[in-house]
C-alpha cells in the first residue's frame, strides 16, 4: 500500500448503481452475521451491522472501480502472493469462529458489555481507516507490486502524510479488536497470528517500495514512521 501527489480517481459508477451496490453489501453483511450467530435481537450485533453499513456507504462512493478490480483480481501474485493463501483463510476462519462462538457455542467466558462496546468501536474505526486509506490511494493493491499498468506513482497526502502505511494501521486495529467486537475471547489466538502476518507484510512492503517506487526513499525521510508516529 504505497503511500503522493495526485488525488485518487473518482468512482465512475452511476449514482444509482453505487446505491444498489451499497444496499446489496449491507444486506449481505446483515444476512451473513445473523445467519452464522443465530442472533436477531443482539444490540451489539446490530450496532456492528449499522457501523459496517455506514463504512460501506462511504466506500462505494469513494473507491474507484479500477481499484476494486486491482484488489480482487491483481494481474500478478506480486512479491508475496502466496502469503494471501494463508492470511485470507485464517481471517475468514477467525471471523466465522468468533460469530459461532459468541452466538451458538459459547465456548468463551462471558464478555462484559463495556468490552464489547469498546471492541465494536475500535473494530469500526479500524475498518473505516482501512477504507479511507484505500479511497485516497488508488494503488492500494492486495499484493506487493509496482503497478506500471496503472501508472503507479507515490501517494503522500491525506493519512499518508502522517504514516507510510495507514491502511495497515486500520487493518491491524480491526484484527486486534475483532475478538472483543464479536464477544469471543478464544478468537484472540488466530488474530494474534494475523497481527504477526500483518506486521511482517508492512516490513517487507516498505523495503520493496523503498527499492522500487520512485520517490519513496525521500518520502520515507519526510514521513519517518510506518504505522505509529513516534514508535515505528
Amino acid at each position: 500500500m504505497p503511500a503522493a501527489a495526485l488525488p485518487a480517481s473518482p468512482a465512475i459508477l452511476p449514482t444509482a448503481a453505487r446505491w444498489r451496490r451499497w444496499l446489496l453489501i449491507s444486506l449481505g453483511i446483515a444476512a451473513l452475521l445473523i445467519a452464522i450467530t443465530g442472533e436477531v435481537a443482539s444490540p451489539h450485533l446490530w450496532a456492528l451491522i449499522a457501523g459496517l453499513s455506514a463504512v460501506a456507504l462511504f466506500g462505494v462512493h469513494a473507491i474507484a472501480p479500477d481499484l476494486a478490480r486491482e484488489r480482487y483480481s491483481p494481474p500478478t501474485g506480486g512479491l508475496d502472493g502466496t502469503l494471501l493463501w494463508w492470511v485470507r483463510p485464517i481471517a475468514f476462519a477467525a471471523l466465522v469462529f468468533a460469530l459461532i462462538d459468541s452466538g451458538r457455542w459459547h465456548l468463551s467466558p462471558s464478555m462484559a458489555a463495556p468490552w464489547r462496546i469498546a471492541g465494536i468501536a475500535a473494530f469500526l474505526v479500524g475498518i473505516a481507516t482501512f477504507v479511507y486509506a484505500m479511497s485516497v490511494n488508488r494503488f492500494f493493491s492486495s499484493v506487493v507490486r509496482i503497478q506500471e499498468d496503472r501508472g503507479h506513482h507515490l501517494i503522500d497526502h491525506g493519512p499518508y502524510s502522517l504514516v507510510r502505511h495507514p491502511g495497515y494501521v486500520g487493518m491491524l486495529l480491526a484484527y486486534a479488536a475483532l475478538p472483543l467486537a464479536l464477544g469471543s475471547w478464544w478468537t484472540l489466538l488466530p488474530t494474534t497470528i494475523l497481527l504477526a502476518f500483518g506486521l511482517h507484510r508492512v516490513w517487507i512492503e516498505d523495503r520493496f517500495l523503498a527499492a522500487n517506487l520512485p520517490g519513496y526513499r525521500d518520502y520515507a525521510t519526510r514521513v519517518p514512521y510506518r504505522l505509529l508516529p513516534g514508535v515505528w
